[in-house]
């Protein structure tokens, strides 16, 4: 199985985080500036790591609807289209308050909170998508 990277999508900054090889546990990778060189970026770190799929936290309101309106969704497109990989999307609800919750419980401090939110973000993203496989599979 072939690694798969995470992605929690701001209009600012894209946390990252990427599978095990196995597809059981995820690890939060880096958090980078969304701007123009972002998909070349990309790219490099498919090569890099071997990534098959990608995984990208869409917000679903309470009742699980999207709104089609929001610029991941665009972002998405544009990921398919450059990319040329499978991409799923995952419900993201709550991960960015979660990963704070996180980071507040560690005494982490607000500066050094604000630079690992988003890639804590994604990992909370993957993780629960692999979690979610492998019950499946089970």
């Amino acid at each position: 199985m072939g690694r798969i990277l995470g992605i929690d999508f701001g209009e600012k900054r894209i946390g990252l985080a990427l599978s095990d090889g196995l597809g059981i546990t995820a690890q939060g990778l880096e958090t980078c500036k969304n701007e123009p060189n972002l998909f070349s970026h990309l790219k490099k770190l498919i090569q890099e790591y071997a990534i098959e799929k990608i995984v990208v936290g869409i917000p679903r309101d309470q009742k699980g609807r999207i709104d089609r309106h929001l610029p991941v969704i665009d972002f998405i497109a544009v990921l398919k289209e450059e990319l040329n990989l499978p991409v799923e999307t995952w419900d993201e609800r709550l991960t960015t308050s979660e990963a704070e919750r996180v980071l507040l419980s560690a005494d982490i401090s607000r500066r050094k909170r604000k630079k690992v939110r988003d890639k804590l973000s994604a990992q909370i993203i993957l993780q629960s998508y692999l979690d979610y496989n492998s019950n499946i599979k089970n």
